[in-house]
């Protein structure tokens, strides 16, 4: 059994357009300073997620959260083509930003629309992006809290025994950081390279959809997208990032977004990044 919406729900509560530059990456906060970043969290209609990456193009700079965090269906509506969602323009808040950023792309909704009919893209197709507002953009930094990077768009691909890494940022962590970096393993793939099954130390939990994850190279590789309980008890399901961003270019306005990269260099060393060295 698995449950999507469980990860983004909390105590009742739910929870690339061009390469970046060296003009574009001057304009970033320093990492040290900005509020803004991968791994803050993010409230849609009171519904709380992490978010995974930062992204741009011409018209802005997004943040990326799951799918679900925006949907109204129950905690275990896991299909994307048939559960329901909150519209494009619905305000979300971001934490560190003085104002709501807005939803402007969701998957869900962009398969509703395509008529999409094709199993794996409708289970594991969990992606949405939410644009900054422009008044909270120099408080930005793209790299990941912890670890650094990303350091690209990795491919997809998913190795048994492949190390990943990621920082989840849930409430039930009642904002302890030290629980917030984690590192695992994929144990198998699934959906035909729409994801990933992984198991973290500590696992994914409800407040950290959305997370994003790296692999052993500090390359973007997925988002966190549910709660396995069975067939692999207290694994994750991990949407790869390159689908899903290439479904959003090829079904959407935003065929020109792109990753931004981390200002800070990749640090895979899960012990430092607890103890924040």
């Amino acid at each position: 059994m698995i449950s999507r919406k469980l990860l983004g729900a909390v105590v009742g509560i739910v929870f690339g357009a061009v390469a970046l530059t060296p003009a574009a990456a001057s304009a970033w906060a320093p990492a040290a300073s900005a509020t803004v970043t991968p791994g803050v969290q993010t409230f849609t209609a009171g519904g709380q997620c992490t978010a995974n990456f930062i992204f741009q193009d011409g018209g802005g700079v997004y943040i990326g959260q799951a799918a679900h965090c925006s949907g109204t269906g129950a905690q275990t509506d896991t299909n994307g083509c048939d559960t329901g969602s909150l519209p494009i323009g619905t305000p979300v808040e971001i934490t560190g930003a003085s104002n709501p950023g807005t939803l402007v792309y969701n998957s869900w909704i962009a398969m509703q629309a395509k008529g999409e009919t094709n199993p794996d893209a409708c289970a594991f197709n969990d992606f949405a992006l939410v644009r900054i507002n422009p008044a909270d953009v120099a408080k930005v930094n793209p790299s990941v809290p912890r670890f650094g990077g990303p350091t690209g768009l990795g491919g997809s691909a998913a190795g048994l025994g492949d190390t990943v890494y990621s920082y989840g940022n849930s409430s039930l962590r009642a904002g302890v950081t030290q629980l917030s970096p984690k590192q695992g393993i994929v144990v198998q793939g699934a959906g035909n390279g729409w994801s990933r099954t992984v198991y973290t130390v500590t696992p994914g939990v409800p407040g950290d959809s959305g997370s994003g994850f790296m692999d052993a190279n500090g390359a973007a590789i997925g988002t966190l997208s549910t709660l396995a309980i069975a067939p692999v008890p207290a694994s994750n399901g991990v949407g790869d990032l390159r689908n899903e961003l290439n479904y959003m270019r090829a079904n959407s306005s935003f065929s020109g977004v792109s990753l931004v990269n981390g200002t800070e260099p990749f640090r895979p060393n899960l012990i430092n990044a607890i103890l924040g060295l």
